[in-house]
């Protein structure tokens, strides 16, 4: 059975009506908005009802640094899910929407994989129940009214050449990056340079993940900055008074979606940040309900523990006071080799070598989860066919010189069974005292923030700012800006901010391009690197091997 693809085992699924998938939690019917059969909104206002509830365990599943080996860590997520329903516990999976963007590009799509998947999983990796629709279409009449307003005598003084707002779409389009619009005779607006971001990097997606209610998206839609006057001071959304109309175009959108796994565990899957250029976490809203339905809320953070991890806590955790209660490392021997130099070709063939040179960037996660995030952790080993018991021996050993505990999942293969010893180990780790902390103190100033991130996090010498940048950072701090946290915009594939790096580079400052805020998110965005807003299609993209017969049924969706 192994040999099916993902969206063969999807389609063969018997799903449940999700109204009895939530009534697993408790959740009555009239809670619900029924999107079909088998998806539905959780409505936010039960969070109020919920409030004298406690608050289950939050887990945090994270990964060593991605290859193109791939390490698993949606597909390990879903499964420990499912496990812990298979040893008797109560849980919810809170995990992001795909974008459409990598669906058709590179990645495919984001729904776990083999036996530990989220269903209907076609539905969540295309149009879903039409989130990142409204926040880019919210985004995108955010944009119109901007340029509308300058277009009709420009009352606010904005300077055209100052405006940072972006017109989105959620599609992998590089010849949108660079545009020139606003052409041809007045009627036609002002012409200006401008150019589009992918749907996933709008502030609109951060602020909708970030907000814990309708009253506060709206403060927060508000507070956006879109452009500078000619005198240097921030234009917001509130200026051009279109918070009303935001968010009444995102009024569905702030519920959670809830579908369920390939066992009928219940799956929230809601908001879809990218990792490595805005915060990378689900909502806190569907966090927040998990934590009152459910013993074990399990979650991730997009990419490796240096991106997704570090913003898991320094942002989402910070702004919504939320406490992890322990962490779960994904690796897989395959990866360890290609950051121990094997080309992906090569990675068959057992060579504990590899495994041993390529272990250091694990090393290197396992020292920022306890010592700089003060937390539990557990690697889990996510199993490949090819994986040879002197490869795993290697990495027993070099995590039991740290006091971890490795263990090796198949939830692949084998489903939530495939991962009840990892379930066991993060139930027993959970109820550990831990010492969680922040990398960075809100009063540290912008710069000390970046330092700290580089040198505790990446291992780095610390930061660089360029002519551009500085002047940034001055900006924002006389702006009053500078307690807000830090958004790295950085490569997922080095702890630098030089894709080439794998393994554990030492001895290297990253360069701070351009920082910018997002004011309505509530922090700063440190872009570095060659990190592009808006994502290319690969030579052969996904999407030439997606298809549809007459019966509708999809094939190449993975």
């Amino acid at each position: 059975m192994a040999h099916l693809s993902d969206i063969e085992i999807a389609s063969k699924a018997e799903m449940k009506p999700i109204e009895e998938v939530a009534a697993t939690l408790g959740i009555e019917k009239d809670e619900l908005d029924m999107y079909g059969k088998y998806k539905a909104k959780l409505n936010v206002n039960q969070l109020k009802k919920l409030e004298n509830e406690p608050d289950g365990k939050l887990i945090l599943v994270t990964a060593i640094t991605p290859t193109p080996a791939g390490e698993g860590k949606t597909t390990t997520s879903v499964g420990l899910a499912d496990a812990f329903t298979k040893i008797g516990k109560k849980a919810v999976l809170a995990v992001r929407e795909p974008s459409l963007g990598p669906v058709f590009g590179v990645k495919g799509g984001a729904a776990g994989g083999g036996y530990a998947q989220v269903v209907p999983m076609e539905d969540i990796n295309l149009h879903f129940t039409g989130d990142f629709h409204a926040i880019g279409a919210a985004n995108n009449l955010l944009a119109a009214m901007l340029d509308n307003h300058i277009h009709h005598g420009n009352a606010l003084g904005i300077d055209s050449r100052k405006i940072t707002w972006k017109r989105v779409v959620d599609m992998n389009d590089r010849q949108l990056r660079h545009i020139v619009n606003g052409l041809q005779g007045r009627v036609n607006g002002v012409p200006r340079e401008d150019g589009y971001d992918i749907t996933v990097a709008s502030e609109i997606m951060a602020v909708l993940c970030l907000a814990n209610d309708i009253t506060e998206l709206k403060d927060k839609l508000r507070q956006m900055i879109v452009a500078y006057t000619f005198e240097g001071e921030p234009v917001t959304a509130g200026d051009l008074k279109a918070e009303g109309a935001l968010t009444a175009l995102l009024k569905d959108a702030i519920h959670p979606n809830i579908v369920q796994t390939l066992e009928h565990t219940p799956a929230l899957i809601h908001g879809g940040p990218f990792a490595n250029i805005a915060h990378g976490c689900n909502s806190v809203l569907a966090t927040k309900m998990g934590l009152k339905y459910a013993d074990y809320v399990i979650t991730e953070g997009g990419f490796g523990a240096d991106l997704g991890a570090e913003k898991f806590i320094d942002i989402k955790c910070r702004l919504a006071d939320l406490k992890p209660s322990a962490v779960v490392l994904v690796a897989t021997i395959r990866a360890l080799k290609m950051h121990g130099g094997i080309p992906k070709k090569e990675l068959g063939p057992e060579n504990v070598e590899a495994v041993l040179k390529g272990l250091p960037n694990l090393e290197k996660h396992l020292e920022n989860i306890q010592d700089v995030y003060g937390l539990p952790v557990v690697v889990a080993i996510n199993k490949f066919p090819t994986d040879t018991d002197a490869e795993l021996e290697a990495v027993y050993k070099a995590c039991q010189e740290r006091g971890v505990d490795v263990v090796l999942s198949d939830v692949w293969g084998k489903g939530g069974e495939g991962g009840v010893e990892l379930a066991e180990k993060v139930a027993e780790l959970a109820e550990k005292e831990n010492n969680f902390s922040f990398v960075y103190d809100e009063e540290d100033s912008i710069e000390e923030k970046l330092n700290k991130i580089v040198q505790k996090v990446y291992g780095g010498k610390g930061v660089e700012l360029t002519k551009a940048a500085r002047k940034e950072l001055t900006e924002l701090e006389r702006l009053g800006f500078g307690n807000y946290p830090i958004c790295m915009a950085k490569t997922q594939y080095s702890f630098s901010d030089d894709a080439t790096l794998v393994g554990r580079p030492t001895d290297f400052t990253i360069t701070i391009r351009n920082l910018k805020v997002s004011a309505g998110a509530g922090f700063i965005v440190a872009l570095t690197g060659a990190v592009m807003t808006m994502p290319g299609l690969p030579k052969v993209p996904a999407a030439e091997k997606i298809d549809v017969d007459e019966s509708g049924v999809i094939t190449g969706l993975f």
